[in-house]
Formats: C-alpha cells, sequence, structure tokens
C-alpha cells in the first residue's frame, strides 16, 4: 500500500472528512513520526509498534563493480519492531 491509497481508505470510511483533510493529516503523523526519529528519540504506536534510530558502525564495503575496499561511514538508520498484538495478527492461523 502506498500513501494515497492509504489516504483513500480514510477518506472512503469517513465520508464526513475530505479527501484534502484526511492527506493534510496522513502528512502530519508521518512528518511528526520522521521529526521524532531526527531528534533520535523513540515512538511508540501501542498494538502496532515501535519505531527508533539505531546507528550503524563504520566498516568497509566492496565497490560491487570493481571489488575495490571503500569505507562506509557510521550512519543512522530506521528500525521498526513489531507491537505484540500486531505479531498476533500477522502469525494468527
Amino acid at each position: 500500500m502506498i500513501k494515497s491509497e492509504l489516504v483513500q481508505k480514510i477518506a472512503d470510511r469517513n465520508p464526513h472528512l475530505f479527501q484534502r483533510d484526511v492527506e493534510m493529516i496522513v502528512n502530519a503523523i508521518l512528518e511528526e513520526i520522521s521529526d521524532t526519529l531526527a531528534q533520535g528519540n523513540r515512538v511508540e504506536l501501542r498494538g502496532f509498534g515501535a519505531f527508533s534510530v539505531k546507528t550503524r558502525n563504520p566498516r568497509t564495503g566492496r565497490n560491487p563493480r570493481t571489488g575495490e575496499a571503500v569505507q562506509v561511514e557510521s550512519k543512522a538508520v530506521p528500525f521498526f519492531k513489531t507491537g505484540k498484538e500486531m505479531r498476533e495478527r500477522l502469525n494468527a492461523s
């Protein structure tokens, strides 16, 4: 599912809301999650999961074309851990 499909589904379930308002709400939620992660904080949505930031250490990588060794700097990457309810729902028979 892409963001526009999510906006459409929410708008369809809530006919009293305009689609542009739903889109603004979805964008605001995603922006708030991104801003919080950029500050190095964690975002927890109970029953769904938690977003956090992990740091990858610097390492020596390889250029796939030439096979040459390349230094890869440390970097922050987003990480998502599913919540208990989400895991149970995904693993239901």
